[in-house]
């Protein structure tokens, strides 16, 4: 039996089976099954008002479970496969467990791109409900490895896909009011968006429609110091572009050209890897706040938030 058997068969006992995207790697659970759902936020230690983005082969399954406006038809169009999950109104039909959606009327769907992601969603022939594979609040993971070592014994196997690619979650765009709203930057830039939606709105306060929205996320143990412009030596540094400040314990450079893509790829890995015992802190230059700039910062400024 290949890992893809074994995965379908896992998932179809209600086990939970993490694997490869092209932003992070995903928790998976047969999004139609209460109870997977309900061990897939036990194991991340999830809050149950928190919703799930849930996976599908092709926009075709998808429409199965929501409804499709003429913009989500066409912004489906344009990015999927891709790392853009959309908001839609959930159809009364929908087989999807409504743990997926905190109890909402709608539900955050999208189809990944990774090609390991889409042969396992349609040998498995249901939607994944996906969340990062990683404790809640903790470092999304960009490895197999650090699955592993996040969730350990709790997940019943890891595809191993190698890094993932984008190295960011998915842009989260809500369609259940009267404008698109920006709920989650990610890894397609608001300005791609707008040139199929025009202006976005910002989300309102309310109910959360999808993950990524808690003041406090994606946090590694150390604190983070943000727009520094020196560093202490028990600090480390996560630098951007050239010049960076010298005397860090510890130093990494998302990109050393300031190339914005590269920073993207890199940032949980690096996070990661500069979360080492011993030290104060970890100090973040500044990072431009443009194209995937925005994402970046979203995602350090949750990580650097007062954790309750």
């Amino acid at each position: 039996m290949d890992q893809l058997d074994e995965a379908v068969r896992l998932l179809a006992a209600g086990a939970l089976v993490a694997f490869p995207t092209e932003t992070v790697y995903g928790l998976g659970a047969d999004a139609t099954d209460d109870r997977a759902v309900a061990r897939l936020f036990e194991a991340k230690g999830r809050p149950r008002f928190n919703p799930l983005i849930t996976h599908y082969a092709s926009t075709e399954a998808t429409a199965t479970q929501v409804h499709f406006s003429p913009l989500a038809e066409s912004l489906a169009a344009a990015f999927w496969p891709g790392p853009l999950t959309l908001v839609l109104p959930r159809r009364a039909e929908s087989r999807v467990s409504l743990l997926c959606s905190a109890g909402l009327d709608s539900l955050g769907v999208r189809v990944p791109r990774h090609p390991l992601a889409l042969a396992l969603l349609r040998r498995f022939g249901r939607p994944l409900a996906g969340p990062s594979a990683n404790p809640s609040g903790r470092l999304s993971p960009t490895t197999a490895e650090a699955v592993r070592e996040g969730l350990g014994e709790r997940v019943a196997l890891v595809l191993d896909g190698g890094p993932c690619p984008v190295g960011l979650e998915s842009t989260v765009l809500d369609l259940t009011g009267e404008r698109p709203a920006l709920l989650r930057p990610g890894a397609v830039t608001r300005e791609a968006i707008e040139r199929v939606t025009g202006p976005l709105a910002e989300a309102q306060a309310g109910p959360l429609k999808s993950p990524g929205q808690l003041a406090s996320h994606y946090a590694p143990g150390l604190p983070l110091r943000l727009q520094a412009k020196s560093v202490g030596e028990r600090e480390a540094l996560l630098a951007f572009g050239k010049d960076a400040p010298a005397g860090a314990a510890l130093s990494l450079n998302l990109s050393p050209l300031g190339d914005l893509v590269e920073a993207a790829a890199n940032l949980f890995a690096y996070l990661r890897r500069l979360d080492r015992p011993g030290l104060d802190a970890i100090a973040i230059v500044p990072i431009p706040e443009e194209g995937l700039g925005e994402a970046i910062n979203d995602r350090l400024r949750r990580a650097a938030a007062p954790r309750g």
